[in-house]
């Protein structure tokens, strides 16, 4: 087989897939171009494919009669018409003929010839390249071109191959192998995934910066990415100069733009993602008209330097590699147009935050289909948001950046981000003192909204409060019965009921003209709630259910799955599972649809509760394990402590009770931290009795405490574990107890346990008087009530005594007691 393809100088990593489609697409097609960006490896494929292709066998059955590659980057744009003819021809042998054209000469000599051409680098001619590709096609029957360019040749029969950056462990793969021949023995690092996501995967950029490996670590590279330019400028020297680095990859794609699409590309850097209807409001004046964009986008798709994405809410989105992005950013910097961009980009995204928001809440009218378009308009818009609002901080432009945070905090409280729009929220409103009342008190009342969603109700109430005289003062009727309903459902938590009742008789009273329904509503079922908690139960249910049907009727069935959810739980406390488990079936595929995860964890989590409580512990585990997962995921320490709480009670029936006292203990610490109020709502603490006789107070104590000292983390994976039978009932038999430590010398003969010589001085003055009480043989309860403290507060104290003690069990402590203390308390 005749080839001149180039010699492949280091391995070829990744995108088997590519080379095997491109082998088959090849088999049919004619005419394919590879298309892509400066650097993401069109010829390294292309030669790659074509080295694993069996070439077209002549009509002899003697082989095929080549493989060959031509260059183009170094022949010159603006040079004659027939420069790409002339340099086949060169390759290929073809002598020219005098008086007569280059391609008529060319085409006559591989008319009966099958082979495959290369055509590296076409886009500076891309005309041309297009014109000499469609001759030779028509007039060679048995010749495939294969050509590698930063945009389509555009030309009859073409088909267009995308080459998409590196996939995450391909790039990896390669940076490691060439880190590896810049400095033998290499071995990677954490660092080298985020390196492959900082550069897109694009394989040029990769290569330059593992070859910064011989003087810097992988996180000292990932550091210095954020000036990616200045970094990645030292390449292989025997490279086309267009290669050498990075920005001399993008410089050549850059300089093939009319001036337009130079302007088009600077200007969408301020986007983290668009649609064309945010290009042409942002971007359009100066230099072209708004009508001009789609036109000036689809070039630059074309030439790799923006990329289509899918379809979100009917519309295209486009983005831009974030290579690209920082390179467009500097140049919008250097014609001065990056402040002016930046707020026509904020002032975009406000304009068009505000009526959403009001969507989202029933504000304004809109179906159900309308309203999930919004939320997941949303998740692709995160970007544009944080950007918009970084900026609004950076300039002081606080009422702005308080305005956005109000109108959209609906869809970051349904996305379980309440704790981070909730920061976001707060750095606006620690600087909003001077802001007018209807900004003000919306953005406080918003910021309630926020803390109910992340289950904060101290906080709500606090906000909520705040936002009442501001909102009134503004005239607001909307925002103030928003606020005094976030103040009731705090109330309620509280056990302020007769509070929480006054304020929404107070909400109901400004919320019955047209746009309130939604407050109507929601009023409806905080009131049910609240009955709930009352012990009102069909009081309680008529207002779910006078909830539940206007969230209908106006389209948000986002608001009325919270009425279902409520009516699972009064389901429950009436021991009805059936009907409790229906209500929580039926919010699921709402809750799923716009992906509201703190919902759907509650949802999940009745479930589970329904299925324990009608003996069907595989159907239990399997919604409680979703639920835990999702609590853990949005971080809501309520929801966490109440899912933990549950799967306490599913291990212990499936036979595993110190792991159950473990997770015991760590729910309750959650709720104590998430602001519990004494009492409500534990049901594990309610069933240790049997664990109790089962174990032995001090184990269930020792458990119970080590749960409590816990991380969140370490409880929800010991939660999440797969179910484990006890064994025999044994002091520190549980993994991470502490051992039982080895007889001192002199320990009292008799004991059940030796003591240590820990001086008593180790504990503190409550400390040791508990250690004389757990000798009395008292459990942690009656210690707490002989003390006058929460058991909690005991546990706490019994896990440091064993701490500091290094004791297993209460037995050891009572005999160091004895030993130590003097006699026992009477």
């Amino acid at each position: 087989m005749k080839t001149n393809l180039p010699v492949e100088p280091d391995p070829f990593i990744g995108r088997e897939r590519d080379v095997g489609d491109l082998g088959s697409l090849l088999e049919t097609m004619r005419a394919v171009t590879l298309v892509g960006a400066g650097g993401i490896g069109k010829t390294r494929l292309a030669v790659r494919v074509a080295r694993s292709l069996l070439p077209p066998e002549g009509p002899d059955g003697d082989g095929a009669e080549g493989v060959w590659f031509v260059e183009l980057a170094d022949l010159p744009a603006d040079g004659p018409s027939d420069v790409v003819a002339r340099r086949v021809a060169a390759v290929l042998g073809v002598a020219e003929e005098e008086g007569r054209p280059v391609p008529d000469t060319l085409a006559d000599a591989l008319r009966g010839r099958a082979l495959l051409l290369i055509l590296d680098n076409c886009e500076h001619l891309v005309a041309d390249c297009a014109a000499l590709t469609g001759m030779l096609l028509a007039r060679c029957p048995r010749l495939r071109v294969l050509a590698t360019s930063r945009e389509p040749l555009r030309m009859a029969g073409e088909t267009v191959f995308r080459v998409p950056p590196l996939e995450p462990e391909e790039a990896a793969r390669l940076f490691v192998e060439r880190a590896r021949a810049a400095r033998p023995g290499f071995n990677g690092g954490g660092a080298v995934e985020e390196i492959g996501r900082a550069l897109d995967g694009v394989p040029l950029a990769l290569e330059l910066a593992a070859a910064r490996v011989r003087v810097l670590s992988v996180e000292q590279i990932a550091h210095r990415l954020a000036d990616r330019f200045r970094l990645l400028n030292a390449g292989d020297r025997t490279a086309p100069p267009r290669q050498r680095t990075l920005r001399a990859a993008i410089d050549w794609s850059h300089e093939l733009l009319s001036e337009q699409e130079r302007v088009l590309l600077r200007r969408l850097s301020v986007f983290s993602g668009w649609t064309l209807e945010q290009a042409e409001q942002v971007c359009a004046g100066d230099a072209f008209a708004a009508d001009d964009v789609l036109d000036l986008l689809t070039a630059l798709v074309d030439k790799s330097l923006v990329v289509t994405g899918g379809e979100v809410a009917g519309e295209v989105r486009f983005r831009m590699l974030d290579t690209i992005r920082q390179y467009a950013t500097e140049r919008l910097e250097a014609a001065g147009e990056s402040t002016r961009m930046r707020v026509l980009h904020r002032n975009a995204l406000l304009e068009r935050a505000e009526p959403h928001g009001e969507i989202a809440i029933a504000e304004r009218p809109a179906s159900w289909a309308e309203r999930v378009d919004l939320f997941r308009r949303y998740d692709a818009e995160i970007g544009n948001v944080l950007g918009a609002l970084t900026f609004s901080l950076e300039s002081g432009d606080i009422e702005r950046g308080l305005r956005i945070c109000t109108a959209l905090r609906t869809y970051w409280i349904v996305r379980g981000q309440a704790a981070e729009w909730a920061e976001w929220t707060d750095r606006f409103l620690a600087r909003a003192d001077d802001l007018p009342p209807y900004v003000r008190g919306p953005g406080l009342a918003g910021r309630a909204q926020i803390a109910v969603g992340g289950r904060d109700f101290v906080q709500a109430g606090e906000f909520a409060e705040a936002a009442l005289a501001p909102c009134r003062a503004a005239g607001d009727e909307f925002m103030t019965a928003i606020a005094l309903i976030t103040l009731a459902e705090a109330h309620t938590r509280a056990g302020r009921h007769d509070e929480a009742g006054a304020g929404l008789d107070e909400a109901d009273a400004i919320a019955g003209g047209p746009g309130q329904e939604w407050n109507r509503a929601y009023a409806s079922i905080a009131r049910g709630y609240l009955r709930i908690r009352q012990g009102r139960l069909r009081e309680a249910r008529e207002s779910l259910e006078t909830g539940l049907s206007i969230m209908r009727d106006i389209g948000q069935l986002w608001g009325a799955s919270h009425a279902l959810i409520g009516l699972g739980r009064l389901a429950e406390s009436r021991g009805d599972g059936p009907a409790a488990r229906a209500c929580y079936t039926e919010a699921l595929p709402i809750l799923r649809e716009i992906g509201a995860r703190p919902e759907i964890a509650r949802a999940l989590a009745g479930l589970g509760r329904v299925a324990l409580d009608q003996d069907e512990p595989a159907a239990a585990r399997e919604a409680l394990t979703e639920s835990l997962r999702l609590s853990r995921s949005t971080g809501i320490r309520l929801d966490v402590a109440r899912a933990l709480d549950t799967f306490a009670e599913l291990v212990a029936r499936e036979g595993d009770h110190r792991r159950a006292v473990f997770i015991g203990g760590a729910a309750a610490a959650l709720r104590d931290a998430a602001g519990r109020r004494p009492g409500t709502g534990a049901r594990f603490e309610r069933t240790l009795e049997p664990i109790r006789r089962k174990l032995g107070e001090p184990l269930v104590a020792q458990l119970w405490g080590e749960g409590r000292a816990a991380l969140p983390d370490e409880a929800v994976d010991r939660a999440l574990r797969a179910p484990e039978g006890d064994g025999p009932v044994e002091a520190g038999s549980l993994a991470g107890a502490v051992p039982a430590p080895r007889p001192e010398p002199g320990a009292r003969a008799g004991s059940s346990v030796a003591a240590p010589v820990t001086p008593p001085s180790a504990l503190t003055a409550r400390e040791r008087e508990i250690a004389l009480l757990v000798a009395r043989g008292l459990s942690n309860r009656g210690i707490a009530e002989e003390l006058v403290i929460s058991p909690a507060t005991v546990a706490r104290h019994v896990t440091n005594i064993l701490t500091k003690l290094g004791f297993a069990s209460r037995a050891q402590v009572a005999a160091w007691a004895v030993d130590h203390l003097g006699d026992t308390p009477s």
